[in-house]
């Protein structure tokens, strides 16, 4: 995993998330269901019915999201990869050398000598 390329990953984590995320949302699924078995009342069983559809649809909703997020982020690094790789190194210019500026103290000393005169 070292030498894998960081959209590969990014993928990878991505699908276990995705997995995680639904796996769960069947075991709430499935509890709601056995809660709605287990209901007393018509309306009760119903109530829990539709809490356990409402769960799948909003965690199946979640989970694509997530797994479109994640495919525009490893779409996005390989294609900057790409164009990094793509692109020439310019070549180095030689710096030039600065003009070394004229020294305060020997403008002062001048100055100093024209006062005195």
């Amino acid at each position: 995993m070292a030498d894998a390329d960081l959209d590969v990953v990014i993928r990878q984590l991505a699908r276990q998330l995705h997995t995680g995320l639904l796996t769960r949302a069947k075991e709430r699924r499935d509890r709601f269901n056995g809660l709605a078995a287990k209901a007393k009342g018509k309306e009760t069983g119903d109530r829990f019915k539709m809490m356990a559809k409402a769960t799948m649809e909003q965690a199946t909703a979640a989970a694509k999201r997530l797994q479109m997020s994640a495919d525009n982020v490893a779409d996005s690094y390989a294609r900057s990869m790409r164009l990094v790789a793509s692109t020439p190194i310019p070549a180095k210019v030689e710096k030039k050398a600065k003009e070394k500026p004229v020294k305060k103290a020997a403008k002062s000393k001048k100055a100093k000598a024209k006062k005195a005169k």
